[in-house]
């Protein structure tokens, strides 16, 4: 695959036995080695943990990690076969590599990158602050969403406080500053993004009432493989 934005270190595959505890999946390697693999994704997972399903895990060379593997992809069968990024630390290094690259035409006007930078009356980090000498503060804040309905992606998939709080705080920015929420589609079979209503209306509620006020919204759609991660441009935004 051309033009990845990501590279994967040579990934394992085997098949998901389950998942529980949140953080922990049994695995079955194709080698036949069941192993225990650290889940990144601590959410619910809707529909992107059955059992039964081909996975791929990443191993570390640290020993002194307790779980020495950990799930990085799953694949699918909603439209068609498609892998789902299920490590939700990668979003927020692949959209990093996304702006420094300045491959969203929207955010490609700055000086400096800053991430995980204090802000806010709720004492909250902003995954990333965009400036520049003639630019206004540019807050962007990373949701990444595997659930799909047809061919939506859909945020959140559970009650989400944390991510009602990061809302109310971009939206108490403006119009001091720029606030921009970025949905990181982490599968390729999705053309359009809509709030999770049915999970969390309130939610959406409040990402309506923010975009009315001056918050961008920007669905980045992803192709995730075994191979790595490619950038496919701005899904379509259903509000």
């Amino acid at each position: 695959m051309t033009d990845l934005l990501y590279r994967y270190p040579p990934l394992l595959r085997g098949t998901l036995i389950k998942r529980y505890k949140r953080f922990f999946a049994d695995i079955e390697l194709d080698s036949g080695e069941l192993i225990t693999a650290h889940c990144p994704n601590t959410g619910p997972m809707t529909s992107v943990s059955t059992v039964g399903s081909p996975v791929q895990v990443s191993r570390s060379t640290n020993p002194k990690r307790k779980l020495a593997y950990t799930w990085e992809l799953i694949e699918v069968y909603d439209n068609a076969p498609t892998w789902v990024g299920v490590n939700t630390s990668m979003p927020n290094q692949v959209t990093k590599l996304l702006l420094e690259q300045r491959l969203l035409p929207p955010l490609q006007t700055y000086d400096t990158l800053r991430a995980e930078v204090a802000y806010g009356q709720e004492k909250s980090r902003v995954d990333f602050l965009l400036t520049g000498d003639s630019i206004l503060p540019t807050y962007v804040e990373v949701k990444s969403t595997t659930w799909l309905s047809q061919e939506c992606a859909l945020f959140p998939d559970t009650v989400t406080t944390r991510g009602q709080k990061h809302i109310r705080e971009l939206k108490a920015m403006l119009p001091a500053a720029r606030v921009c929420m970025l949905y990181f589609i982490n599968r390729g079979d999705c053309t359009a993004f809509s709030p999770g209503d049915t999970a969390d209306p309130l939610y959406g509620k409040l990402l309506r009432d923010a975009v009315e006020a001056g918050l961008e919204v920007f669905p980045c759609r992803f192709n995730v493989t075994p191979e790595g991660i490619k950038y496919l441009g701005l899904a379509e935004l259903r509000l």
